[in-house]
């Protein structure tokens, strides 16, 4: 769906939907045209804000102008390397997370679902310095303490789940979303509300009472008392964290599914893999050698992550709509090389998975899983604009090496728990789920984790 169309239209074309028209690429010269050297031509929020408002409200994912301006200048220094260099974190989630994985003789683990569930783990933590602890409660169900009650954390969440699905719904109804707000949604928005707003309640008390300053001396980073140094506006803590929230489970818990999903079926990539890991980290668990620096070192990790962002983006398609007349660099004329005209209002889609799998800028082989076409970046009339896993422009994504340290720290830890990786499945066709972003669909990434 997302290819095909290109394949038949071209790279750049217009369709209309109940009177509505939105212009659909896959150029990164214009991609490039709307969120860099034209940015203030283009705005995010008329085509985010309203479906995305009920549970992301204000927050820097949906908004634009002033309101966006402050939320990114009171983010960035959230994200300096001194915060994304604090592995000890991840390494807590990691054990229980390996908890949760049987042994490959026993039966095989759904790892999409545990990495999902280690990423929400690890993003609460880092927001509001304790976890929602959801791999914990899984694994006192394995272990048969089972509870009467389902934990606030795990109840979280679950509802945080639920909002995505029905948000994708509204987004793509775009200037009909209000007509999509079941009651399973109000409800969903409403646990992930409360969860997060006890949270708020406590470090606003906390600044209050003058406390704030005492707390973070204690080392610990917790990423809500250091914001709320600068604000203690309740709505706009929780909008913060509830947006990063949602950036820092689901794009880091997406790629990690896709890249041990690839990883099964790829044994030879999986193999030099594991001997770059065993080189660089060595074959068990050594802390002094799992750092910012040697994981962002280690160039075929590196390659895998790029290769497996490239294939399969988290976010394949987004949205901007130009809030004054403009024009976009190529589409137009009969050769497509002129620029076209867009009218204020008109929404503009663009496609980066259909962009990264582009054979004239990735060669023939651009559908098939080959890190080592990283060795060399292709070159194009926009280079560096023809691969955006994390966006690009003013709203790059802030925490793109959280993530990608994240992703490489639990890839590590991963090869030197296990000594290989079997599919449990191997369906031919690939399938998609996706809410706010894509995900493997169908079963799952059913995968045997053996330890010897």
């Amino acid at each position: 769906m997302y290819s095909g169309n290109y394949e038949e239209y071209g790279n750049t074309f217009a369709y209309n939907v109940l009177g509505e028209t939105t212009y659909s690429t896959c150029e990164p010269r214009n991609i490039q045209h709307f969120l860099a050297n034209q940015f203030k031509d283009f705005a995010i929020a008329p085509a985010k804000n309203g479906p995305f408002f009920p549970l992301l409200g204000d927050g820097i994912f949906v908004i634009d102008g002033h309101g966006w301006e402050y939320s990114r200048a009171l983010l960035r220094p959230q994200f300096a390397r001194n915060q994304i260099t604090q592995l000890e974190n991840m390494e807590e989630h990691f054990q229980v997370f390996k908890d949760c994985i049987p042994d490959g003789t026993a039966a095989a683990a759904e790892l999409q679902e545990l990495f999902f569930e280690l990423t929400v783990d690890s993003a609460t933590h880092f927001l509001f310095g304790e976890s929602c602890d959801t791999l914990g409660h899984r694994r006192d169900i394995l272990q048969g303490k089972v509870k009467q009650e389902i934990p606030s954390g795990a109840a979280f969440a679950k509802a945080f789940n639920e909002t995505q699905s029905h948000m994708f719904t509204r987004f793509f109804l775009k200037g009909l979303h209000s007509w999509h707000n079941p009651k399973q949604f109000q409800e969903a928005v409403k646990i992930c509300k409360d969860f997060t707003e006890r949270y708020v309640s406590d470090v606003v008390e906390l600044a209050k009472s003058g406390k704030l300053n005492e707390t973070t001396k204690s080392g610990k980073y917790v990423f809500l008392q250091a914001i709320a140094k600068d604000t203690q506006d309740p709505i706009i803590l929780r909008d913060a964290t509830m947006n990063l929230l949602l950036a820092g489970r689901d794009t880091t818990g997406s790629l990690l599914g896709w890249l041990f999903y690839l990883l099964v079926r790829y044994p030879d990539v999986q193999a030099k893999l594991r001997r770059a890991i065993v080189a660089d980290f060595g074959a068990e668990y050594d802390p002094s050698r799992i750092t910012f620096e040697s994981l962002k070192n280690c160039k075929y990790l590196r390659w895998v992550l790029d290769e497996t962002l490239r294939l399969y983006p988290t976010v394949p398609i987004n949205m901007r709509t130009a809030i004054r007349d403009t024009t976009l660099p190529l589409g137009g004329g009969p050769d497509g090389k002129s620029p076209v005209f867009i009218p204020k209002g008109s929404h503009i889609e663009y496609s980066v998975y259909a962009m990264h799998r582009r054979a004239d800028i990735y060669g023939d082989d651009a559908n098939w899983f080959r890190p080592e076409r990283w060795e060399s970046r292709p070159k194009t009339d926009a280079f560096g604009w023809e691969y955006l896993p994390f966006n690009g422009g003013p709203r790059i994504c802030l925490g793109q090496q959280f993530a990608l340290t994240e992703a490489g720290y639990t890839v590590v830890r991963m090869f030197q728990e296990y000594k290989r990786f079997e599919s449990e499945e191997m369906d031919p066709f690939i399938k998609c789920f996706s809410t706010l972003t894509t995900c493997v669909g169908g079963k799952g990434v059913l995968v045997r984790c053996y330890k010897e």
